[in-house]
């Protein structure tokens, strides 16, 4: 199993910036993708963005271009560099880890709240 522990969520200005990290340990697979997903109140959780353990991303649209997504596999952590933030960036992001597809070994963190408000 994986798991998966998040950091950097809070409170933010519209127009600030945060970054999220999620670090993961135990049984992971080299083929994987990593990512972030969010969750706005009343709301389907949507995909935000990915990352391939060969480098290959995947943004939501309303992300693309305010938020980056990389990863640092010597210490098995994915990052959101967060900017430009609004009001609608509100959710509960989750970080996800996903093996092989068919092996069906997929993972979740616990969420981390992102508020953006005046």
């Amino acid at each position: 199993q994986v798991q998966l522990v998040e950091s950097g969520g809070g409170l933010v200005q519209p127009g600030g910036s945060l970054r999220l990290s999620c670090a993961a340990s135990g049984n992971i697979f080299s083929i994987n993708t990593m990512g972030w997903y969010r969750q706005a109140p009343g709301k389907e959780r949507e995909l935000v963005a990915t990352m391939t353990n060969v480098g290959s991303t995947k943004y939501a649209d309303s992300v693309k271009g305010r938020f980056t997504i990389s990863r640092d596999n010597a210490k098995n952590t994915v990052y959101l560099q967060m900017g430009s933030l609004k009001p609608e960036d509100t959710a509960v992001y989750y970080c996800s880890y996903k093996g092989p597809t068919r092996l069906n070994y997929d993972y979740w963190g616990q969420g981390t709240q992102v508020t953006v408000s005046s």
